[in-house]
């Protein structure tokens, strides 16, 4: 496509746009029709994009090209369309690749820029393409991207325009897998480190109903991704369950950590409002993990993939550390010290209940012995004993090597050890055994909390 430059040149910057996004369309289209595998898109080609269409100059003594206000909307609008007539993912997905894959250079902010826009018109006119097209884009892409374009969506959704909550919520059923990937995007952007970092009271609200509506949802990148391909270390999480885990297990003392201030947060409508949503954000999130050994053992990797991984749940760990530590240290206007260890217990009741269920469930591989090292600075808790000192849940004899898919393969408790024979058979995961008697297993004490009964689920007070 080198050749078409000189005809571009003379064109105003809207006109050479256009130009190039048909003529992208067709040489992507015949790319993919000569059967060449892998299709890729030459250098030259791309070099035109960030010319003409991100606009980033061709050498240093060229004039930049600058497009309207106007001119970007009716960009958008052709790219719209472009995606939304191309019948072939294939091509549609090679023609997002060319157009917004991140090049490291100086055009990176072009296309952040664009892109952005982009996404968030698809949103707003339901191009359902185009949001397929940026769920493999959130996938393959460094995080610190993915959570800028999350950023922008709530922004434009959840802050700058109000009432618009309603459309961005209509992306659970117009593309499930971009809406499973923004929620591992903005629960890696909302990490409770501070009051800026606290997911927006309306984002909370659509989050937790399409998980209580659909739970399979934080699932839908993990089913339709190939096992066999490696995951970048950078890249997000296949899961949004670790996020999940860490603002319900953080909220409790993060959103009253800055009582001092005047916040959104600061009413107690409001107040009871959040702690109803994470209790029931919480109790979702265990029913996920609860589907998880079926859809494992299809896969003939139950103990072998860890969806939460072990850095992950540390750092969370040493978070909740830093915050009962602080929360002891600081009297709160508004809080009582009685209040301040409630809201702790609460943070580490739900910190007990999603280790033995994702534990039990196949969604956590490690021993209790690692848990009470990680765990060993925490303040006591009833129930996070029981779980770091009772049977083992976890059948720590499964030596199966973890799978390359798992982007944290060479850090898993399992990832030394040699493959046992006598280990191989798989076992079975502890939802579907039935409660023991009594004096079935006289090497482990009786524990009715530990035998397949019912989590005792903390309500919100």
């Amino acid at each position: 496509m080198g050749d078409i430059r000189q005809s571009l040149l003379p064109r105003d910057v809207l006109s050479a746009a256009k130009e190039l996004l048909y003529h992208l369309d067709i040489y992507i289209s015949n790319l993919v029709q000569s059967g060449r595998q892998p299709p890729q898109v030459d250098t030259k080609t791309l070099e035109l994009v960030e010319e003409f269409i991100l606009h980033a100059p061709k050498d240093r003594s060229a004039l930049t090209r600058r497009m309207s206000a106007l001119q970007e909307l009716q960009l958008l609008e052709i790219m719209c369309s472009c995606f939304q007539e191309q019948s072939r993912d294939t091509v549609r997905q090679l023609m997002f690749s060319a157009l917004f894959s991140l090049q490291g250079n100086q055009a990176d902010d072009s296309r952040m820029g664009l892109l952005s826009k982009l996404v968030s018109m698809a949103v707003a006119v339901g191009r359902v393409p185009i949001l397929e097209c940026a769920a493999t884009w959130l996938q393959r892409t460094h995080r610190v991207y993915c959570v800028r374009l999350a950023q922008v969506l709530v922004d434009d959704y959840c802050s700058m325009m109000p009432g618009s909550v309603p459309t961005l919520q209509n992306i659970h059923s117009a593309s499930p897998r971009f809406c499973c990937q923004f929620i591992t995007a903005v629960t890696t952007l909302y990490d409770f480190t501070s009051e800026e970092l606290i997911p927006p009271l309306e984002l909370l609200q659509m989050i937790a109903s399409w998980i209580q509506d659909d739970p399979h949802l934080v699932l839908v990148t993990f089913l339709n991704t190939p096992l066999s391909g490696s995951q970048p270390l950078s890249s997000l999480d296949v899961t949004p369950l670790g996020g999940l885990v860490r603002w319900c297990v953080k909220a409790p003392l993060s959103y009253w950590r800055d009582k001092k201030q005047a916040s959104v947060h600061s009413s107690s409508e409001n107040e009871q409002e959040v702690t109803g949503l994470f209790s029931a954000l919480h109790l979702s999130v265990l029913q996920v993990f609860v589907l998880l050994p079926n859809i494992l053992n299809e896969k003939g990797i139950f103990g072998r993939l860890a969806l939460l991984q072990m850095d992950s749940l540390a750092s969370l760990v040493s978070d909740l550390s830093r915050q009962s530590d602080q929360a002891d240290k600081h009297t709160h206007t508004h809080t009582s010290a009685a209040d301040i260890h409630a809201l702790t217990q609460l943070a580490l009741d739900r910190l007990a209940q999603a280790l033995q269920v994702a534990m039990a469930n196949g969604a956590l591989l490690c021993s209790r012995e690692d848990l009470r090292a990680i765990c060993s600075r925490l303040p006591h808790n009833n129930l996070l004993q029981l779980v770091l000192s009772g049977p083992v849940m976890y059948y720590n004899n499964i030596h199966t090597p973890p799978l390359a898919f798992s982007p944290h393969a060479s850090h898993s408790p399992i990832a030394s050890h040699p493959i046992h024979p006598a280990h191989a058979a798989p076992h079975t995961p502890l939802a579907t055994l039935p409660s023991p008697h009594p004096n079935s297993h006289p090497q482990y004490p009786a524990q009715p909390f530990m035998t397949g009964m019912s989590f005792p689920f903390r309500p919100s007070h």
